[in-house]
């Protein structure tokens, strides 16, 4: 498989919620592309054996941190590790997050269950409030050295919404928000901040036998007419987090195969 071009030689990335998906396209290529990588997860079910995976196949330092980094505690307890790991983080990637696809309040005619308060917590903390505190805990060393990287990973429901995802688009749409207001905040002190925003990625790993039928209904529902590849996710990454893209800041790179422009 051909490297991609963007360089990342010398560089710790630290991707959270990484144990599969997308982030397991960005912690791949962003070794391909010579970066050490700390890739974290709640718990260690995927997380070891990419890591292992993943230094076997580049040669680069790759470790897993296990941890919730949800919370301010545990966001500084991971960033703490990969420093102790690594000695310092140069990019910080918040790609933990995930939707549940219920309706906000009980609709008429719909049997549908409404998200519960439990659960609209939970879409928050994951989709936004462990960027947040992330962000918080890895920044301080960034601004005190003057470099760095913030790659947030947002969601083409920030940019049309959608139906039975409200709370996500919410977080989501505040995640833009976030990203546009820090890059001013940072960007004189040399810390670039930046987001993606993908589109379907269906996940072979947990999506098991419904794969197949993920991927067709993206093929219906994309204008280019197929599902997005995990990697390409990382591409747009690797592309953010390199020196090529040190003239970006502030900015929602949508990669969803035109999705958000229906």
């Amino acid at each position: 498989m051909a490297q991609p071009s963007h360089d990342l030689t010398g560089k710790v990335m630290f991707v959270t919620g990484a144990g599969r998906g997308i982030g397991r396209g960005i912690a791949e290529v962003a070794a391909e592309c010579g970066a050490d990588v700390a890739i974290n997860a709640l718990t260690n079910r995927y997380v070891n054996e990419l890591a292992a995976r993943i230094a076997d196949d580049t040669g680069r330092r790759v470790v897993p941190i296990i941890g919730d980094v949800t919370t301010p505690t545990g966001a500084r307890a991971a960033v703490e590790s990969v420093i102790g790991e690594f000695g310092r983080i140069d990019v910080l990637v918040n790609n933990l997050g995930d939707a549940i696809g219920k309706p906000l309040v009980a609709l008429p005619g719909d049997e549908r269950e409404a998200m519960t308060d439990e659960e609209v917590e939970t879409v928050m903390g994951l989709n936004l409030s462990a960027t947040i505190a992330c962000t918080r805990a890895a920044g301080a060393a960034m601004l005190e050295r003057r470099s760095g990287s913030i790659i947030n990973i947002s969601s083409f429901a920030a940019l049309r919404g959608g139906v039975n995802t409200v709370i996500y688009a919410t977080a989501k749409t505040a995640l833009t928000g976030f990203t546009r207001a820090l890059a001013l905040e940072w960007a004189p002190f040399g810390v670039h901040v930046n987001a993606v925003a993908p589109g379907s990625f269906p996940d072979p790993v947990t999506s098991g036998d419904r794969y197949e039928a993920s991927m067709a209904r993206a093929a219906t529902n994309t204008p280019i007419g197929r599902g997005g590849d995990v990697r390409e996710i990382g591409y747009a990454v690797a592309f953010l987090a390199s020196t090529e893209a040190d003239y970006i800041v502030g900015q929602t790179l949508a990669v969803d195969g035109g999705v958000s422009l229906l």
